[in-house]
């Protein structure tokens, strides 16, 4: 069932991107299929994720994910950090559509990451590592430290928390990319204010470019000085008291 699903998924994603050109490489369609196979298997098991009708996977995993290329791509980091990959999205997905970026898939869970793992052996992912680490703590980590051109998000936390979570990894000049549904202007107020307190700018808000995906919206923030030392506080500060209030 998982594998005729992950056709199914297939073919509607290619459905939805008619017409657009992603550059994406000869081998994603095959390997997105799998992924999407692997996905659903390890979902009876592991719960990694509540969609899982073919085309809802298509528009809300894959095509979600696939969103994010024109700012990546305009970016143009040599690695990414996706922080709370969970099953697999958009960083698994990402990683298929963009080998020659190294991509560090990062969740505090380890079931999840075991599947991870897991995944990126099936799919020969050499561009990809898993890290089980809460955001907080890969931060302070003198090798994640300010090292990244990249860091990705989708439905990890308000803006204010995510960028403290994000922008002590970036390098200078690297960027933020969230996924989001509609943000309130007092979210994006809050985001301002705690990512001029880390070094960051403020956040932009840029449109998915594809309709089926209704109002989901891309939120960028550039890291454009140092973040202080002190930025991130320890595992659980963050969500228990946002920057930026």
């Amino acid at each position: 069932m998982s594998e005729t699903d992950a056709r199914a998924a297939r073919v509607a994603l290619e459905q939805l991107l008619e017409g657009r050109s992603l550059d994406l490489p000869p081998s994603f369609g095959d390997r997105v299929e799998r992924f999407v196979g692997l996905l659903l298997d390890a979902n009876r098991r592991l719960n990694l994720t509540r969609v899982v009708e073919p085309g809802a996977v298509a528009r809300l995993h894959l095509l979600d994910s696939l969103a994010g290329l024109p700012a990546i791509d305009a970016l143009a980091p040599s690695s990414a950090v996706d922080l709370g990959s969970g099953g697999g999205v958009p960083g698994m997905v990402l990683a298929l559509a963009r080998p020659e970026v190294a991509w560090t898939l990062v969740d505090s869970v380890a079931k999840k990451t075991d599947a991870l793992r897991a995944f990126a052996v099936d799919l020969r992912l050499a561009n990809v590592s898993v890290i089980t680490a809460r955001a907080e703590d890969l931060g302070r980590d003198p090798a994640h430290r300010a090292t990244h051109g990249l860091v990705t998000a989708r439905a990890v936390a308000a803006l204010p928390v995510l960028v403290e979570y994000a922008l002590p990894l970036l390098t200078g000049g690297g960027a933020l990319r969230a996924w989001k549904g509609p943000i309130a202007p007092s979210e994006l107020r809050a985001g301002a204010a705690a990512s001029a307190e880390l070094g960051g700018g403020a956040p932009r808000v840029e449109p998915s470019g594809h309709a089926a995906l209704g109002d989901h919206r891309l939120v960028i923030v550039r890291r454009e000085r140092p973040t202080p030392a002190r930025y991130p506080r320890r595992a659980g500060e963050p969500s228990r008291r946002p920057l930026g209030g």
